[in-house]
């Protein structure tokens, strides 16, 4: 699939993303974290998509799982609507400026920040913080 941002065009590999968007999806679903870390590098590394597409797209791509989260937590009582109200505005502002920020800065210190980011995600899950 080829995908144009911003004037470039770029390649997508549909029978890598599909598969891996949806084990990520279940995934997150069966252990409560959002899929948004797993997205980045299965955007980047296996897809080769660059680091300022991905950042406001992996937003895009978790939104679909987070809506049906969503729903199921409003379904169980367990909703918080306040929260819910600072949230979603909050993100959809971060997924236009991110891309944006991403494309002036080195693809390399995206691509850093982002793996510091998964290694304080890991050890929060593992409890080791």
């Amino acid at each position: 699939m080829k995908i144009e941002f911003w004037g470039q065009e770029f390649k997508a590999n549909l029978a890598i993303g599909i598969p891996g968007a949806f084990l990520i999806a279940i995934m997150s679903s069966m252990f409560g974290f959002g899929g948004g870390p797993f997205m980045v590098p299965l955007m980047t590394v296996f897809m080769r998509l660059p680091m300022y597409v991905v950042v406001g797209s992996s937003l895009l791509a978790i939104f679909f799982n987070t809506l049906m989260g969503t729903a199921r937590h409003y379904g169980f009582g367990n909703f918080d609507l306040i929260f819910f109200l600072i949230m979603f505005p909050a993100a959809i502002l971060g997924g236009f400026i991110g891309p944006k920020i991403a494309k002036r800065i080195s693809p390399i210190a995206v691509k850093r920040v982002a793996v510091a980011g998964l290694l304080i995600l890991a050890l929060s899950l593992l409890g080791v913080f």
